[in-house]
């Protein structure tokens, strides 16, 4: 299939210290994705909290017009985010965890960080070049939000490179702590404006800054064990006779090119700029219509408080999504499709368990809790609407979830067409008056996007289904 060589291929046959390894550790795999997905959760849910403290406190502490401006800054900087620096940390995990799980020494770090520093570079370049632009037309003449955005994107590349390395080392541990830190120290920001210690839309904004900064302090906790740990399958004394540069750091890893690291990660650049188009898109359409006075109104603020509902449970699911990439390329690489259908099986069944029930408790008191949590900004809440908005969303993490399962078989190419097709369905339903009420608009569109793409990416996961295979030998030794 022509859709393989855009990811890095896994080897179909392990190694002979692959097929050993495997064959000494034949219960790796079989719960590791429950385990690290349990050990993730506590780090992403309180990851989540956090965050939506900080975005509550930022509604309740400041103006429509400058929450507006805090809002749209968020959303424009985790576009640009998840576009230029999620792809590679895909990437970096299921290039390292495909090693391991081949019991192959040295993972290969140089292609992703070429490509991540292009990226940083790319984005500096059109930053400063579009200065006016942004600076007065979307923060409305702050300098100080333009630097934050700035600074913060720029900084955020090392983190997203630390979070995709430790995701391909499954240290789900440090993972945890490096996005509960980055959402803490955030969080203190929006706190200190409510306590009175500071004041303003900038105070609030610089903690976005911050952030970035504080999560890698957990950087030199994941170097400190490096030389403890050998690659997946490797007996402890092997890795030691290697030393500990060739077990966990890069020396010449060569299966990972530049042309394929790069055609992975444009792939992966459409399904992030499409999954931050369903996320963000809404709130960005509405404020470009309406102008200033979507800022004014308190409009924009209101619509990013309704797809608050997403952004939450994403978040929380990200441990999920997180663990699983890596869990399904090890799979992938060591040929178990029973295995591999039966975690997203038993993902699939928990998002639909959980979905449902928010849906049923937005249906019932959604309104009360999001104007006591977040306000209201002039605006009322729509019971069913926010129902809709639930179920939109357990069908956007079931999409992930295959998402994951597409890039682990190489099939990123396939994968980002759906989620594209449904971006652009999502912007041309928001955009289109065929709803007079805007937020209704989105509402509506953000569930029918997300039905379309689940769909679509439900076929490309069928596609790849294929029955068991027997298992790989391990290649003669010479």
């Amino acid at each position: 299939m022509a859709e393989r060589t855009a990811a890095p291929a896994p080897a179909r046959r392990p190694s002979a210290n692959g097929a050993a390894g495997a064959a000494a550790h034949p219960e790796r795999g079989v719960g590791s994705y429950a385990s690290s997905a349990r050990i993730l959760s506590i780090g992403i849910a309180s990851t989540g909290i956090f965050t939506f403290l900080y975005l509550a406190f930022a509604s309740h502490e400041l103006s429509p017009a400058s929450y507006g401006r805090i809002s749209l800054l968020w959303a424009v900087m985790f576009v640009i985010l998840s576009v230029i620096y999620r792809p590679i940390e895909q990437l970096l995990s299921r290039t390292i965890a495909d090693r391991r799980a081949r019991g192959l020494h040295g993972h290969p770090l140089r292609v992703p960080a070429l490509i991540q520093s292009g990226f940083a570079l790319l984005f500096l370049i059109v930053a400063l070049a579009l200065r006016p632009q942004i600076e007065n037309d979307m923060f409305g003449g702050s300098s100080a939000l333009y630097w934050i955005l700035v600074v913060g994107v720029l900084a955020y590349a090392a983190s997203y490179f630390a979070r995709g390395w430790l995701a391909g080392q499954e240290r789900f541990d440090l993972y945890g702590g490096l996005v509960f830190l980055e959402s803490t120290s955030r969080f203190l920001f929006a706190l200190a404006v409510a306590v009175g210690i500071a004041s303003g839309q900038d105070a609030v904004g610089l903690g976005m800054a911050v952030a970035p900064f504080v999560s890698l302090m957990v950087i030199p906790f994941a170097f400190s064990r490096v030389t403890r740990r050998g690659p997946a399958g490797v007996p402890a004394a092997d890795a030691a006779r290697e030393g500990p540069a060739h077990a966990e750091i890069e020396t010449a890893a060569t299966d990972l090119t530049l042309r394929r690291g790069a055609g992975f990660a444009v792939a992966v650049v459409g399904i992030m700029f499409a999954e931050q188009t369903l996320m963000n898109g809404g709130v960005l359409v509405i404020a470009a219509s309406s102008g200033a006075g979507a800022l004014t109104s308190g409009l924009t603020g209101f619509v990013f408080n309704v797809l608050l509902i997403v952004r939450a449970p994403l978040q929380l699911f990200q441990a999920i999504q997180t663990s699983i990439l890596p869990h399904l390329a090890g799979l992938e690489a060591r040929e178990s499709p029973e295995q591999f259908h039966r975690a997203i099986r038993i993902t699939l069944r928990a998002i639909a368990a959980f979905a449902g029930t928010v849906a049923l408790g937005l249906l019932l008191v959604g309104p009360a809790v999001m104007t006591a949590l977040l306000g209201n900004k002039g605006f009322h809440y729509g019971r069913v609407g926010l129902a809709v908005v639930g179920l939109g969303m357990g069908l956007h993490l079931m999409s992930g979830t295959l998402n994951q399962a597409a890039l682990a078989r190489g099939r990123a190419k396939l994968a980002s067409i759906a989620w594209l097709l449904a971006a652009a369905l999502f912007i041309v339903l928001v955009a289109t008056p065929t709803i007079s009420n805007e937020v209704t608009r989105v509402e509506v569109g953000y569930f029918t996007a997300t039905l379309v793409l689940s769909g679509l990416l439900w076929a490309v996961y069928r596609r790849g289904a294929a029955p068991a295979s027997p298992p790989a030998r391990a290649a003669p030794q010479r």
